[in-house]
């Protein structure tokens, strides 16, 4: 524990680039291949699974620091993170322990079968072996809260300077429902074993966005400047609505989001199409709710999103298609290296011969042939319930994640209102001790009326002085919260908005967030929740 406690903390510690290569690599030369696994599970959002609830967690922690629960209370307010509030208030301890991670996890996930009692002496006796470093990481995994500032991609990049795979292959091989329970190292690293698990995806190819750095998009004319001839370029909607890799292999269907997260029982309707496809077929695309041969809004997909048990009114209230846009592997073969017109002939087969085509729908080609075109076609996508455009590259071969060059999203702009900040909590993390998260209202008559939260779109300068007005124009105190003084102005922007029951406004926004600071507008002149509610006419 003591190697992957420091290794955490020197990623935590660095912004550059080369630095966490260098401690990851040193990591991956010097532990046993269990904790190797175990560490890539954890850093591929494999967590163990939560054992004991928070609840008693914090109040073991309470009695542990030996401290009133005010106080812990307090303390907890102020650093914004349970795990570190913990590790902090606990007695110092000079020793450290000397299990392996992959020792402390199977101990974590062996307490499944433990009485409350075992459970809270286990715990204080694990909190008396470690130091205050390991304890933090340790708490981090016991609450569930385990994150880590380092991307995929630098985890990959480093493995493949110690072992000499290349980096898309490791990928791909570290993606689909394996656990480091039954993956061992030396799996992971013998190419012949790559393709063992059937249900395995392959790693996605991410749109890289033609944008400024304002949020406001690019006109035809810098497009044209950045991609050239549009003959050299197919266009179509960028959905919004879940991405998925659909699978057929050996027999069996699979259905993969972008996020790793197996949800083949989550989408029945599709599975008809799936089981008719031939053996060894693996496609891309999005996973949306559709009616009446059209595609409805996200927030209509997201009343099943997350349940365990699909009720029939879930289902009948929100049916789901698939649009498909890629074929990744065909007949059994890995098809990537083809060119995006080859691929999408391939596609095209595919969904032409389809029984299934209501559910197993292709992604329409958009007609056009000049920028200008395509940017006034651009204008209907809110109108087809997308988000705008994607451009593809027709000799663009599949790659792995987000790489410029062949793959864009040509998004609309997002819709925007001015709203006054009124509420203020601390964040968490390297921000614990700012105020960075923002609730935001508009006017209804004379009043403000709260509508969304928001916590990105700021510089850290910008954040830092918004800290220093909090501070000295607090209202109230509701816990973390504060209630401000109402006069900082911010341009909110999000990419949808729909009526909600559960909200004081009578509305729900989707991805709201800071796109500027306001200097130049007083309170008086932000919009108001009539404006807002404007945009669902729309």
């Amino acid at each position: 524990m003591k190697a992957f406690a420091q290794l955490f903390l020197s990623l935590d510690e660095t912004n550059k680039t080369n630095e966490k290569v260098k401690v990851l690599k040193n990591y991956f030369a010097t532990v046993p291949d269990t904790d190797k696994m175990h560490m890539l599970a954890l850093f591929t959002g494999r967590r163990p699974k939560r054992q004991i609830n928070a609840t008693l967690i914090r109040h073991w922690a309470i009695e542990a620091s030996n401290i009133p629960a005010w106080l812990f209370e307090e303390s907890y307010h102020v650093v914004g993170d349970l795990a570190e509030t913990m590790s902090l208030l606990m007695p110092e301890n000079e020793s450290s322990s000397s299990k392996t991670l992959t020792e402390w996890i199977a101990e974590i996930n062996a307490l499944a079968d433990k009485t409350e009692a075992e459970k809270k002496d286990w715990l204080l006796t694990s909190w008396a072996m470690l130091d205050s470093q390991e304890r933090f990481v340790f708490n981090k995994l016991l609450t569930g809260s385990f994150r880590i500032g380092v991307s995929q991609n630098l985890v990959v990049k480093a493995l493949a300077d110690v072992t000499g795979i290349e980096a898309p292959a490791l990928t791909h091989r570290i993606m689909g429902k394996w656990m480091p329970e039954n993956y061992t190292f030396d799996q992971l690293v013998q190419e012949q074993t790559a393709s063992d698990d059937i249900s395995r995806p392959y790693p996605f190819f991410l749109a890289y966005p033609i944008q400024e750095t304002s949020e406001r998009q690019k006109s035809a004319a810098d497009v044209e400047a950045s991609l050239g001839d549009a003959e050299q370029w197919q266009a179509e909607w960028k959905w919004d609505g879940i991405r998925a890799q659909m699978i057929k292999r050996g027999g069996e269907i699979f259905i993969w989001s972008r996020g790793e997260d197996l949800a083949t029982e989550k989408f029945p309707e599709l599975h008809s199409f799936l089981q008719a496809l031939p053996d060894g077929t693996v496609l891309d695309g999005e996973i949306l709710s559709f009616r009446d041969g059209k595609p409805l809004p996200f927030n209509v997909l997201q009343t099943r999103i997350g349940r365990k048990n699909l009720s029939k009114k879930i289902l009948t209230d929100s049916p789901v298609a698939t649009i498909v846009y890629d074929c990744l592997e065909y007949e059994g073969e890995d098809i990537r290296s083809k060119t995006q017109a080859e691929r999408r002939s391939l596609l095209e087969g595919l969904q032409g011969n389809s029984a299934y085509q209501e559910v197993f729908r292709l992604s329409t080609l958009i007609d056009f042939n000049s920028w200008e075109k395509l940017e006034s076609i651009r204008e209907q996508s809110r109108a087809m319930i997308a988000e705008g455009i994607m451009l593809k590259r027709k000799s663009a071969t599949y790659q792995v994640g987000r790489r410029r060059g062949d793959w864009w999203k040509w998004k609309i702009d997002p819709l925007s209102v001015d709203a006054v900040m009124i509420y203020a909590q601390k964040g968490h993390g390297r921000r614990a001790d700012l105020y960075t998260d923002y609730t935001f209202a508009v006017w209804d008559g004379d009043k403000l009326v709260p509508f969304a939260k928001a916590y990105s779109g700021l510089t850290d300068a910008e954040i830092n002085k918004v800290d220093y007005f909090v501070k000295r124009n607090t209202l109230e105190k509701f816990g973390p919260v504060r209630t401000v003084k109402p006069e900082l102005v911010f341009e909110i922007g999000f990419e949808g908005i729909n009526r909600s029951t559960r909200h004081k406004s009578g509305i729900a926004l989707r991805f709201p967030r800071i796109l500027r600071w306001r200097h130049d507008k007083p309170k008086e002149e932000a919009d108001t929740l009539e404006s807002l509610k404007a945009f669902l006419e729309d």
